[in-house]
């Protein structure tokens, strides 16, 4: 199932995706808890869709790629940066060159007390895209990212939570322009998403709703303003402009 969330005058609303186009649903979070899946609320509904969560807690897993050498280690990243697929990010002009870095995100559906690498599935809400726009030059003098990934709306999310792709094996592209310029996935993370998961919950409790986000493994690009950024996982396609 995909699930979203869509802009309504009471506030957000929960919404699946379907071929004749949004269902309302009651709170995934509290169906995930109860062991079962959301129920559909009406009829067909229409709104624009936004950001799929409102995490409180943002984790990013720095030094997941195939060139690192150093120990994986988690960074913190401020919720306040998030924005939804199809707005338009103004690049910073006092930061050096940027960065986009596809991802895949994990969102989470219960505490992770008790998380471990075996049974990291059961803590998972579902999977969606993010971009987690960087300023690599900054890394230099802020080793702890947050010069580097703090810019206003530098955290493309969704649109989409796909609860049913399982975090063994998803998929991942990047496309710059309507141009591939990444395709690869979770099995090429040196650490894979269950082993991030239980390294983040064993330092630190995480919740409903929070995003950890599992590193870059060969889907970074330099942007620049006036390009378009087009990012996959597990089908799901975010979209960013840059101004």
């Amino acid at each position: 199932m995909r699930i979203g969330r869509i802009a309504s005058a009471d506030g957000p609303r929960w919404v699946r995706e379907f071929e004749g186009g949004l269902i309302p649903i009651s709170d995934p979070f509290l169906a995930f808890a109860e062991g079962r899946a959301p129920q559909d609320e009406g009829e067909a509904v229409t709104g624009a869709v936004i950001a799929p969560v409102d995490p409180l807690v943002i984790v990013g897993i720095a030094q997941n790629g195939p060139e690192h050498v150093s120990p994986v280690q988690a960074w913190l990243k401020s919720p306040r940066t998030v924005i939804g697929s199809g707005a338009e990010v103004v690049l910073r002009r006092d930061a050096g060159a940027q960065v986009a870095e596809g991802e895949i995100a994990i969102v989470l559906g219960r505490p992770t007390s008790g998380l471990t690498a075996q049974n990291a599935h059961e803590y998972v809400l579902g999977v969606t895209a993010v971009n987690d726009l960087s300023s690599p030059e900054r890394a230099a003098s802020d080793p702890r990212n947050f010069e580097s990934k703090s810019g206003e709306g530098y955290t493309p999310l969704g649109p989409w939570i796909d609860t049913g792709v399982g975090i063994d094996d998803v998929g991942l592209e990047v496309e710059i322009d309507g141009r591939l310029v990444a395709e690869t996935g979770s099995r090429q993370l040196p650490m894979s998403i269950r082993e991030c998961l239980a390294y983040v919950a064993a330092w630190s409790p995480l919740g409903p709703g929070d995003v950890v986000m599992t590193g870059a493994p060969h889907s970074q690009a330099p942007v620049c303003p006036g390009q378009r950024v087009t990012i996959r996982v597990a089908g799901i396609e975010l979209v960013t402009a840059f101004a």
